[in-house]
C-alpha cells in the first residue's frame, strides 16, 4: 500500500496554476562546439488541469468552461452530430470556432464561453484548448452535450421530446474525499452511466467547512485514504483557498468525465461557504480567523462561480473577472415539455431562529419569490421542476432550538419563513399551475415526499411531490422528521447504516434520476451510488 505522506499525497495533486515555464539553453562549452549552435527554446503546452464543462444548455444556449495551467484563451469547436457520433449532413450541418474569455491570475486561469444562436435538438461533439499569447494551442479535451427539443423539431418529427435528467448533492463532505483506492468519487460514475441529458447539482458542491485528512478510520477498522492537497487541509478562508476545494474535486476522474460528456446546472447551498450560514451572521467557530461570514460568502461565491459553468457571466468580455455581483436563481429552458428553475435559498435568507415568527421571514427573499411566481405561472412546459437546495417539509436543526430550513417543528398553521413558500404555493394554485415537482438534497439520504392539502394546516394550494437524494460522496445521515404545516407524508425513504457511513459501499450513497417520455410521463427513480433502483414513481400530466 502506498505511504501517504504529505510529500507524495501533494506530489499526486493538481499542480498550482502558473505562467508557462520556458525552458532554458545551456552555456555553451568547448566540446559543445561541434554541435548545432543554437538550441531553439520549447514552451510547454498548456494543459487542462480541471478538465472541460458544459452547462446551462438550453433549447439553443450552453456555457463552455475550463481552466488552464497558465494564460491563455479557450477557444471550443462544436460540430453537430448524430447519436453514432458522425457529423450531420445537409440542412442539420453545423460547424463551429469560438474564442472565449482569457485565463488569467485574476480568474485562477478558468475562462468560459457562453455560446449562443444553437440549433435546437442537436448533439454537439466540443473540444477545447487555451492558446497562448503567441497562438500556441495546448492540450486538447473532448466533450458533448446536446441542446433540448423545440417545438417546431417535434412538429416536424425530427426528434423525440423525451429527455432524462439526474441530480443530487454533498460532494467531499464530512472529510470523504477523493479515495482512489475504491476508485474515486463512484457515484458520479453511476450518475454518468445513466446517459443524462443534463445534471442538476443541489448544492453543496464543495465543503469549504469541513477539511479533509489523508486518512480515516472507520467504525470497523478499515482505513479511508484520501488524496489530499494543501488548500483541503483546513477550512477555507481566503479566496484561493475557496479556489482550492473546487480545484480538489476536479481531480476526480468520475467528476472530469461526467461533466466533459453532461451539462451541469449548478446551485449553491451552505457549505460553498460555512455550514448553515446565513447573511450577517458572525461565527462563533474557533477554526475561523476570519468570523465574518458575508466576507466569507463573498470569496466563497466568487470560487463558485468561477468554477462552475452558469450562464449571464460574460463569458465573451476579455475584461471578465470570473465573477459578477448578479443574482444565480436562473430558469433553464429545456424545450415544450420541462422548465427548470433553479433557486437560491441561501442568499436572501433571514437569520436562523426557531422560525415561529407572526411575520413574514425571508428563505427566497420579496424579489425572488415574485420572480418564481410569476416564471412558473408564466410557463408553457408540460412540466414545472423547481430545483430548491433546501427541502421544504423536513425539518434541519441548526443546534438545539434553531432551525436551517423553513419548517419549524410546528405542524400548525405558516409561521416565518414558511410564510413566503405558502404565499409561492397559493399563487400557483390561484394562476392554475400544473405539474410542478420540487427537487432537493441537503440532508444526505434519499426520500419521496408528497404534500396534500387534506393531510395540511394550511390547506391553499394544490398537492405536489418533492424528492429527495444525496449525499453522493459525503457521510449519509437521516431520515429527519418531516413538519406538518403543508402536509408531507414520507412515501418513501433510504438512510445509512449509520450517521456519518462512509461512502465506500456505495449503499448509502444516492442520487435521483429523472425519464420524461415522449408522451410526456415524469418517471422519478431515486437510485444508490452503485446504479441500483431503489424507488420509482411514474407521474401523469394534468393537462
Amino acid at each position: 500500500m502506498t505511504s501517504f505522506t504529505r510529500r507524495n499525497v501533494l506530489k499526486g495533486a493538481l499542480a498550482a496554476a502558473g505562467a508557462a515555464a520556458v525552458v532554458p539553453g545551456t552555456a555553451p562549452t568547448a566540446q559543445a562546439s561541434t554541435r548545432p549552435a543554437a538550441i531553439p527554446l520549447v514552451r510547454n503546452r498548456l494543459t487542462l488541469p480541471s478538465g472541460i464543462a458544459t452547462g446551462d444548455v438550453t433549447t439553443n444556449s450552453g456555457v463552455l468552461w475550463s481552466r488552464a495551467s497558465g494564460p491563455g484563451r479557450l477557444v471550443a469547436s462544436l460540430l453537430a452530430v448524430d447519436d453514432g457520433g458522425s457529423p450531420l449532413r445537409g440542412g442539420r450541418a453545423f460547424q463551429r470556432v469560438l474564442r472565449g474569455s482569457a485565463a488569467t491570475e485574476g480568474t485562477d486561469f478558468t475562462a468560459r464561453i457562453d455560446a449562443a444562436h444553437l440549433p435546437a435538438g442537436t448533439r454537439f461533439a466540443v473540444s477545447m484548448h487555451f492558446e497562448d499569447a503567441e497562438g500556441n494551442a495546448g492540450e486538447t479535451a473532448q466533450g458533448s452535450f446536446s441542446t433540448a427539443p423545440d417545438t417546431g423539431l417535434l412538429r416536424s418529427g425530427r426528434r423525440s421530446r423525451g429527455q432524462s435528467f439526474v441530480w443530487t448533492g454533498d460532494t467531499a463532505g464530512q472529510g470523504w474525499g477523493i479515495n482512489e483506492d475504491i476508485g474515486g468519487m463512484r457515484g458520479y460514475a453511476a450518475m454518468h452511466a445513466t446517459r443524462p441529458d443534463f445534471f442538476v447539482h443541489s448544492g453543496d458542491t464543495i465543503y469549504a467547512d469541513g477539511p479533509i485528512a489523508a486518512q480515516i478510520t472507520e467504525p470497523n477498522g478499515q482505513i479511508w485514504r484520501n488524496l489530499v492537497t494543501e488548500e483541503v487541509t483546513k477550512v477555507a478562508e481566503t479566496l484561493n483557498e475557496y479556489r482550492g476545494r473546487h480545484r480538489y474535486n476536479r481531480m476526480d476522474k468520475n467528476i472530469r468525465a461526467l461533466y466533459a460528456d453532461v451539462p451541469v446546472i449548478a446551485q449553491w447551498d451552505d457549505h460553498e461557504t460555512h455550514n448553515n450560514w446565513y447573511p450577517g451572521q458572525i461565527l462563533t467557530d474557533d477554526r475561523y480567523t476570519e468570523r465574518r461570514v458575508d466576507v466569507l460568502a463573498a470569496r466563497g461565491r466568487h470560487a463558485w462561480q468561477e468554477y462552475q459553468p452558469i450562464a449571464g457571466l460574460g463569458g465573451r468580455s476579455t475584461g471578465t473577472t470570473g465573477f459578477e455581483a448578479a443574482r444565480i436563481y436562473r430558469k433553464i429552458s429545456r424545450g415544450p415539455q420541462l422548465d427548470i428553475f433553479c433557486l437560491d435559498m441561501r442568499s436572501f435568507k433571514d437569520p436562523n431562529t426557531d422560525g415561529r415568527e407572526t411575520q413574514l421571514m425571508h428563505i427566497l427573499g420579496q424579489e425572488q419569490a415574485d420572480w418564481l411566481i410569476k416564471e412558473v405561472s408564466r410557463s408553457r412546459a408540460t412540466w414545472k421542476v423547481i430545483a430548491n437546495d433546501l427541502p421544504l417539509g423536513v425539518i434541519v436543526p441548526d443546534g438545539p432550538v434553531n432551525q436551517e430550513s423553513l419548517s419549524n417543528r410546528d405542524a400548525g398553521a405558516p409561521l416565518g419563513k414558511e410564510l413566503e413558500i405558502a404565499g409561492v404555493l397559493s399563487a400557483f394554485k390561484r394562476n392554475r399551475v400544473k405539474n410542478v415537482v420540487w427537487l432537493t438534497a441537503d440532508v444526505h439520504y434519499c426520500a419521496a415526499h408528497h404534500y396534500a392539502p387534506e393531510r395540511a394546516a394550511f390547506t391553499d394550494f394544490d398537492p405536489f411531490w418533492e424528492f429527495v437524494a444525496g449525499p453522493i460522496n459525503a457521510g449519509s445521515f437521516g431520515p429527519n422528521a418531516l413538519d406538518g404545516t403543508f402536509g408531507p407524508e414520507q412515501v418513501f425513504f433510504r438512510a445509512g447504516a449509520y450517521a456519518n457511513e462512509s461512502p465506500r459501499s456505495g449503499e448509502s450513497q444516492y442520487f435521483g434520476h429523472v425519464d420524461l417520455g415522449d408522451d410526456g410521463v415524469f418517471t422519478v427513480s431515486l437510485r444508490n451510488a452503485n446504479g441500483t433502483v431503489l424507488w420509482s414513481k411514474a407521474l401523469q400530466p394534468e393537462r
